[in-house]
């Protein structure tokens, strides 16, 4: 048992490694894009199944909440969260896969970021979200795993993707939300460390 125990934090240990040397760039082409988003008056919708539900819903929460400092709230909105929403749509639609596109339909803004996480980049609802914000011009930023899926192919030149060097789901949603968290971070002290707590 010690040996698996070890074996799972030194794999975690290297994959953050490795993400720190090849994700740096586009992690901060993030942060950028998110940033100029909000100065610009624009929201954060965030979306994934599972884990990754999780791991947007806490994303959302600490971009309106905050870390580390006490600040204004940021626009975002996790669009896992409402229950009854997404119960709603997929049973008059008769269709799981609408759950993300719908809303970013009546929600999504030009300008607006759409950050969606994936493991695999083949999920049906996350494909069709991706094609819905397409269509009303959102900035897409990607989280997934493995070979990208086929979000890849329908991102444009102005989106993001992080592709996390796994194939293993529990290691890319484990990196999913310690990539999250350093976004966040990085929003934060962009936007507001040298401003006064209110």
């Amino acid at each position: 048992m010690q040996s698996g125990i070890k074996n799972y934090f030194t794999e975690s240990i290297q994959t953050q490694i490795v993400i720190t040397e090849s994700l740096s760039v586009p992690i901060e082409k993030a942060v950028n894009l998110i940033i100029n988003a909000l100065l610009n008056g624009n929201k954060v919708l965030t979306c994934g199944n599972g884990i990754s539900a999780a791991n947007a819903q806490n994303f959302t929460a600490q971009l309106v909440s905050g870390i580390d400092i006490e600040r204004p709230n940021l626009p975002a909105i996790a669009l896992v969260a409402d229950n009854i929403l997404i119960s709603s749509i997929a049973n008059h639609y008769n269709q799981f896969n609408d759950i993300y596109a719908k809303q970013i339909q009546a929600l999504g803004n030009q300008g607006d970021i759409l950050i969606v996480l994936s493991p695999s980049g083949n999920e049906k609802s996350i494909i069709q979200a991706v094609q819905e914000a397409v269509i009303k011009d959102l900035t897409i930023i990607t989280l997934t795993g493995g070979d990208g899926g086929a979000v890849v192919g329908l991102l444009g030149q102005t989106d993001i993707e992080i592709r996390i060097p796994s194939y293993k789901e529990r290691t890319i949603c484990e990196m999913q939300l310690i990539i999250l968290n350093c976004l966040c971070q990085l929003i934060e002290n962009t936007l507001f460390i040298h401003k006064q707590a209110y």
